[in-house]
């Protein structure tokens, strides 16, 4: 026999759980996930992980809900790139403009490692607290660069690489012994440019002028006393110490939720679209651009790549789909295949043409072939420290015939075609094949300045004076009209629903959906959802290998290297 007693503790907690005060929790330690999982594998391995959209619209949600009073973040490490931080920090002034309090926390700012993005993002917060024992690593903005021409000839391996133009620079990281005139001044406004924001957000957020923070950047890093008596630290605290003065402020029985949780448990009636409702899809790339499907690694956030056939597809779904009445497509990439962007590309303008406004919005990096795709949008919009632009292209190979020779490896080859070993890294180019590499590259950035012109609304002249491979933050491309705004996933929503008369509350659709059920089915088509369905990449952590090393793995539109500003 059920006790009267125990329903009624039951019931009368369920209700304290559905109308108590709520401080909402985020913690940023592990990063950040962006994208949908590309199976029931990966959806598993990141089912623990924070997502941005959940933050974002939790956030936005909890901005009207009474009962949540404030939002308390644990800031480390170093694992958010500049643009996802500005990204936050969009977020937070908003919710802390409702009249809501804002408390970033942290073990440190960095142990005896960088902590200037981390802090940057916290500025944003109303109070900052930090263990006793942490230190505020805030250090600045730097930028390191190998060059391996000299090793590279110590072991008998010749470079052989051509591009276009003079900053694009993934070449001269094995062509070179240091900078070039042109590369050093590319990498010197990049840092400029990404200091320049920290500097003026840091000013902003804790009521300093800005010589004074530059004067504390020279200074650090900083302990914890100091950075308490600097202004740049509220209090020096345990995480005890911390949610005991929330406590204290908005009682005993205040709880705690994770924002993520929050998001997925309220109203979740509202946040689902319905069939009938028109609706904005959103399309998501991340990673090197290649031909085929995407792919995701085993591992969270490791070896994304996008694949031209499943955004293609999802871009010939959404058109379809008499629902949707615009597109965002949301792109975090360095570039990779000239092929498959232009694949992308080319879909991106018969959605345009199909009368569905697209809205691009650049992730931390959305360069070279990231920034192909991105060209023909009804309107780009970036972070100040989006990486961007990279408007090039580089071919080549490593020769390494000396170096077998130096180890006693001989090598046989037999071969039927004039070209046939042509991209072997064993044997150099011959001056014919040279010719074809150099008519290559001519042929691929004069169609990319072309159609950047042509998206942009801008001159030929003016494109190429821009381009020549260089690499710009969100910043200086937005004053170049290589973007249109500045800010975040939410805005580009924003520019969406406004551009398809949509009213500003029509849902968002994560497009295509594909269940679980249909991942199992073979599409139909090549137009079925399913066939934009993503891979998994057993070996993804180690597809990046070669492009943190500075090779241009993914293609010939791809931006070299290690590029997140953190």
């Amino acid at each position: 026999m059920v006790d009267a007693g125990t329903v009624v503790d039951l019931l009368k907690d369920a209700h304290d759980r559905r109308n108590a005060a709520l401080v909402l929790e985020l913690d940023l330690t592990e990063g950040i996930v962006e994208g949908q999982p590309a199976g029931p594998v990966s959806a598993l391995l990141t089912m623990r992980r924070t997502h941005l959209e959940d933050v974002l619209d939790g956030l936005r949600r909890a901005r009207t809900d009474p009962r949540v009073r404030a939002l308390i973040v644990k800031i480390g490490g170093h694992r958010i790139g500049l643009a996802m931080a500005q990204e936050l920090r969009e977020a937070v002034r908003a919710f802390r403009d409702s009249g809501k309090l804002t408390v970033a926390w942290a073990e440190s700012f960095g142990e005896v490692s960088r902590g200037t993005v981390p802090y940057y993002l916290a500025s944003a917060f109303q109070r900052i607290c930090m263990q006793p024992s942490g230190d505020l690593a805030l250090t600045g903005v730097a930028l390191e660069e190998p060059f391996f021409n000299e090793a590279l000839g110590k072991i008998g391996v010749t470079p052989r690489f051509a591009k276009r133009h003079e900053y694009k620079t993934a070449a001269n990281t094995f062509m070179e012994r240091t900078y070039t005139p042109e590369h050093e001044e590319m990498s010197g406004r990049l840092v400029a440019s990404a200091g320049e924001q920290v500097v003026a957000g840091i000013a902003a957020g804790r009521g300093l002028p800005e010589e004074r923070v530059r004067q504390l950047i020279d200074q650090a890093p900083l302990l914890g006393s100091e950075a308490l008596d600097a202004g740049l630290v509220d209090r020096l605290a345990y995480r005890d110490e911390v949610y005991a003065e929330l406590r204290a402020a908005f009682g005993e029985d205040v709880r705690l939720r994770y924002v993520s949780r929050y998001n997925r448990t309220q109203g979740l009636a509202k946040r689902i679209p319905r069939p009938q409702h028109d609706a904005v899809a959103l399309i998501q790339g991340q990673g090197p651009i290649r031909l085929g499907r995407s792919g995701r690694g085993a591992l969270p956030g490791r070896g994304s790549s996008i694949g031209s056939e499943t955004i293609s597809a999802a871009f010939r779904a959404a058109v379809k789909d008499a629902r949707v009445k615009a597109i965002v497509f949301r792109v975090d990439s360095p570039g990779g295949s000239y092929v498959a962007s232009d694949t992308i590309w080319r879909e991106v303008v018969l959605a345009r043409e199909a009368g569905k406004p697209v809205i691009v919005s650049m992730g931390n990096v959305a360069a070279s072939g990231g920034y192909f795709v991105a060209a023909p949008a009804d309107a780009i919009v970036a972070q100040p420290g989006t990486l961007t632009g990279s408007i090039g292209v580089l071919v080549g190979k490593p020769v390494v015939g000396e170096l077998l020779d130096r180890l006693g490896i001989g090598l046989g080859s037999v071969e039927q075609g004039a070209h046939a070993r042509m991209y072997a890294p064993t044997r150099d180019f011959t001056a014919e094949e040279w010719t074809r590499v150099n008519i290559f590259l001519d042929r691929v950035y004069d169609d990319f300045v072309g159609k950047v012109a042509e998206g942009r609304g801008l001159s030929r002249e003016r494109v190429d004076e821009l381009a020549r491979g260089r690499v710009w933050t969100g910043a200086d491309a937005h004053e170049r009209g290589l973007v249109d705004e500045l800010g975040g996933l939410g805005l580009a929503m924003d520019l969406a629903r406004k551009r398809s008369g949509l009213p500003a509350g029509a849902p968002v659709r994560a497009y295509p959906h594909v269940s679980p059920l249909d991942r199992l089915r073979p599409a139909e088509s090549s137009e079925d959802r399913t066939a934009a369905r993503a891979r998994l990449d057993a070996w993804g952590p180690m597809s990046g290998l070669a492009v943190r090393l500075g090779l241009p793995a993914g293609g010939p539109l791809m931006l070299p290297g290690s590029w997140d500003i953190r």
